[in-house]
């Protein structure tokens, strides 16, 4: 049998608390997701001024990113390529989702959404950093 790095409720709390950090020193509303390897929510923070919609699209970015081991923003300039991506199912094929990447393998993923795609995506390096 072979053992595989998790993320643990503690690291959870660390990337979400430097997420925040970013957005908030930056003045961003922002929703940040934070799931995992499966794409099953461990947390989710809606920052007061955050639009309702951002919820689900910081869940489908931290998704899609998740489940194909990649940044969203791999799969936004797919798509220019091969518009067939777009069918995708459940997932936000638009930058701002990270993997979280332990040790060669995707422990989870951090999504957001409320920003500029490329600042959802700077909030999200930032919590992935704080593991270091």
């Amino acid at each position: 049998m072979r053992n595989r790095p998790a993320l643990t409720s503690a690291d959870v709390q660390k990337m979400m608390a430097a997420c925040k950090a970013e957005a908030e020193k930056n003045k961003w509303a922002v929703t940040i997701a934070i799931v995992d390897d499966s794409g099953a929510a461990l947390m989710l923070e809606r920052m007061d001024g955050a639009g309702p919609i951002s919820a689900k699209v910081a869940m489908d970015k931290a998704l899609t990113s998740a489940a194909t081991r990649r940044p969203t923003k791999f799969w936004e300039d797919r798509i220019k390529e091969r518009p067939a991506f777009l069918t995708f199912p459940g997932g936000a094929m638009f930058q701002g989702g990270m993997p979280v990447m332990h040790q060669n393998e995707c422990v989870g993923a951090i999504g957001v959404s409320g920003v500029q795609s490329h600042e959802d995506e700077q909030i999200a390096a930032a919590g992935i950093k704080a593991l270091g």
